[in-house]
């Protein structure tokens, strides 16, 4: 028995980031511990009666697969956990009616449960042979401690999944405006920082529409901020429905509303103009409030087109806006409510 599996344990131990970059020492300590042919860590489904070899190590006669699926009720490892038998030498006296351990032709068998910290199985630590072998204390004692180390590692990446799950959840509210839905500010900059970027490689021209709901103040007055938010978030829908595939919609803030979109130069002007009367033209409809139905006139909408100036996010906003005023100081937004 070598020494190199002991001075291999401790920097298993602390260094593991993964269960398999922990097990596969482990196993090999195991081997030298025990003397068994085949050392193996196995994960149990419950729920489809099945128990998987995850991770093995094989030096002798006797092989157990990695990757290896039998019937849970067929398994040493279901027997000796019923029957509190944790080690046998003579597997096919005592549970001869075994297919999995008579087709491995395993006689000396010992495992130990695998458990989470909450007492649930996860699967088994085992150690087997093809010839009878004893079990020494120290073996058993390795063994107990093996299972509950794979159990803390185990519950180490359960919480780091969490962990990752939480932040990407967070990640993605702090883009996500609460009411609508759709994108927030902090997502459109992101966005027209991107689009500006590829236009530029690909030779397009990227149209950014600004959207002012006209009457939206009324509305909330009238009625109070549920009814408002309802109108926002109908809205943002009707945008949403409105667009094509490569086009992106964005609640700015307030009343305001930002959709971006790439048109080909060969297009010219009219497009831009077809692009902002798409989406004006979605805005006017009849909104079902619950409280009150509002037959909205429609949005005032101003488009432009980035130049070959390369401006920012913020200019091309800005532009945006401008050109927005310039549709609304055009056209009136008549409001009409009815009960």
């Amino acid at each position: 028995m070598t020494t190199l599996p002991f001075a291999r344990l401790a920097d298993a131990v602390s260094g593991a980031r993964t269960l398999e970059e922990l097990v596969r020492p482990l196993l090999e300590v195991l081997e030298a511990l025990t003397g068994m042919e085949s050392t193996y860590l196995t994960s149990v489904d419950a729920d489809a009666g099945v128990q998987h070899v995850l991770f093995a190590r094989n030096t002798q006669r006797l092989q157990v697969p990695e990757a290896l699926t039998v019937p849970w009720s067929d398994t040493l490892c279901q027997r000796a956990l019923d029957e509190g038998c944790l080690y046998t030498d003579d597997v096919p006296a005592r549970w001869g009616d075994s297919d999995a351990a008579r087709a491995l032709g395993i006689q000396t068998y010992v495992s130990t449960p695998v458990r989470l910290e909450d007492g649930t199985l996860y699967g088994t630590l085992c150690a087997a042979s093809a010839r009878p072998l004893p079990l020494l204390d120290d073996a058993q004692r390795a063994l107990h401690m093996f299972s509950r180390l794979i159990g803390q590692q185990l519950e180490r990446e359960r919480l780091l999944g969490r962990l990752q799950e939480a932040n990407a959840a967070l990640a993605a509210s702090a883009l996500i405006d609460p009411v609508t839905g759709l994108p927030n500010r902090r997502a459109l900059m992101a966005e027209l920082t991107r689009r500006i970027a590829h236009c530029e490689r690909q030779h397009e021209a990227l149209v950014v529409a600004f959207i002012d709901l006209d009457g939206f103040k009324a509305i909330n007055d009238r009625h109070g901020h549920e009814a408002g938010d309802r109108f926002l978030s109908a809205i943002a829908r009707t945008l949403d429905g409105a667009l094509r595939a490569d086009d992106f919609a964005a609640r700015l803030g307030g009343d305001e509303f930002v959709v971006v979109g790439t048109v080909a130069h060969v297009e010219g002007p009219g497009s831009i103009e077809a692009f902002r009367e798409r989406l004006a033209a979605a805005t006017r409809r009849t909104f079902d409030l619950g409280a009150v139905t509002v037959d909205y006139a429609g949005a005032s909408v101003g488009a432009v087109v980035a130049g070959d100036d390369r401006p920012d996010p913020e200019t091309l906003i800005a532009r945006a806006d401008a050109a927005m005023y310039a549709v609304k100081r055009a056209r009136q937004a008549p409001l009409r409510e009815t009960a």
